[in-house]
């Protein structure tokens, strides 16, 4: 089947996802408006022309009027059977103007949960690119219902969980070799796997590392990502004297993240928006015990206090509570960290997530 997706190059989900099907047979074409990635090399790649690309910072919004004439011509040239957009911002937009169908939208994140909400003109693009569609994909439960709110009617949206590879994702990757070259020995590890930008509020964890500190002095703080934030967050660490305890890694590659997690002790995020986070799978199938900002998406993941915690997005006091409690009683963690394993394996398994996707598109394929 020849499958043409529109997606933003660099995002982790869809390289997962385009490399699947692509390493399934399928002939996979990607158009995209960002440079890089990894691919299988089957995948034929297509890059949207920037406009005065040396004023790439005052010029990039002009892409929304450009690129849909671009992508169209390409889809014309492609002709594949089925076309894809990832993430309801950019690649509805040029998904829906493709004049091709039948149309699938994958609906992850803050496409719905912040652009429609804040924006009224992206509601209302977000809301034709919907109708467009023939089916609609999401992640979670709270974002199907979301979109049921933009007038998507329910018989074309389906749940795909994330999905997680369990046999990659897994305690046994524990690295002593890691935590030397990390500095963190034997100390009790915390670890963040979401980016330095505002909506996943890491500032949150920063500002509980004082009061964890207070009556753990050595644990030690993961920070794996980067973003706009980066020389904020680490101003902010420096003001509030944890520098020596927190490890800023920046961005590292998907491959060496099951080593990331299972050579620490806690997970946590603090986002202040989330559908259902790959970043939270992952840590759960390595059997972390996990502390979660409260929102509804996660709620259909963790029982607060039973499987997980569960804290408000402004309460740092709360959040150094339960991360203390964890790294304090390891029973406790223990048991979280079977259960979010479990959990993962029987809800969120990757294959299994693929198999919904593939009859999805031999369906519309018919």
């Amino acid at each position: 089947m020849k499958i043409c997706y529109i997606a933003e190059a660099t995002s982790v989900p869809s390289q997962r996802w385009i490399n699947h099907f692509a390493q399934k047979g399928h002939e996979a074409h990607l158009i995209s408006w960002v440079r890089g990635g990894q691919y299988d090399a089957s995948v034929r790649r297509y890059w949207l022309a920037r406009f005065l690309p040396q004023l790439w910072s005052v010029t990039k919004h002009l892409g929304i009027f450009t690129w849909p004439i671009q992508s169209r011509q390409l889809v014309n040239k492609i002709k594949p059977d089925i076309i894809e957009g990832h993430w309801l911002t950019t690649a509805a937009v040029l998904t829906a103007t493709s004049g091709f169908t039948p149309i699938i939208l994958n609906a992850w994140g803050s496409g719905v949960l912040v652009y429609a909400k804040r924006f009224r003109i992206w509601r209302n693009i977000i809301k034709y690119a919907l109708k467009k569609a023939a089916i609609v994909t999401c992640n979670s439960r709270f974002m199907r219902d979301e979109l049921i709110k933009l007038n998507t009617h329910p018989d074309k949206i389906r749940i795909i969980y994330p999905g997680v590879k369990t046999e990659q994702f897994s305690p046994k990757h524990r690295s002593r070799e890691l935590r030397d070259k990390l500095q963190i020995g034997d100390d009790p590890t915390v670890i963040s796997t979401r980016n330095l930008r505002p909506i996943y509020n890491v500032e949150l964890l920063i500002k509980a590392i004082p009061s964890v500190l207070a009556q753990i002095p050595e644990a030690k703080f993961v920070l794996c990502g980067d973003g706009q934030q980066g020389n904020y967050l680490q101003s902010l660490a420096k003001s509030l004297g944890v520098s020596n305890s927190i490890r800023f890694t920046g961005s590292i590659a998907h491959s060496e993240l099951p080593g990331y997690l299972s050579s620490s002790d806690v997970y946590v995020s603090t986002s202040l928006s989330d559908s259902s986070s790959m970043s939270l799978h992952e840590a759960m199938s390595t059997e972390l015990p996990v502390v979660l900002t409260d929102h509804p998406s996660n709620r259909e993941l963790i029982d607060d206090n039973e499987t997980g915690f569960l804290v408000s997005p402004d309460d740092e006091k709360g959040l150094a509570k339960k991360i203390l409690l964890l790294l304090k009683d390891k029973e406790l963690a223990a048991r979280f960290g079977k259960s979010g394993r479990q959990l993962i394996s029987k809800k969120a398994n990757y294959d299994i997530e693929m198999q919904k996707v593939e009859k999805i598109y031999q369906e519309l394929s018919c």
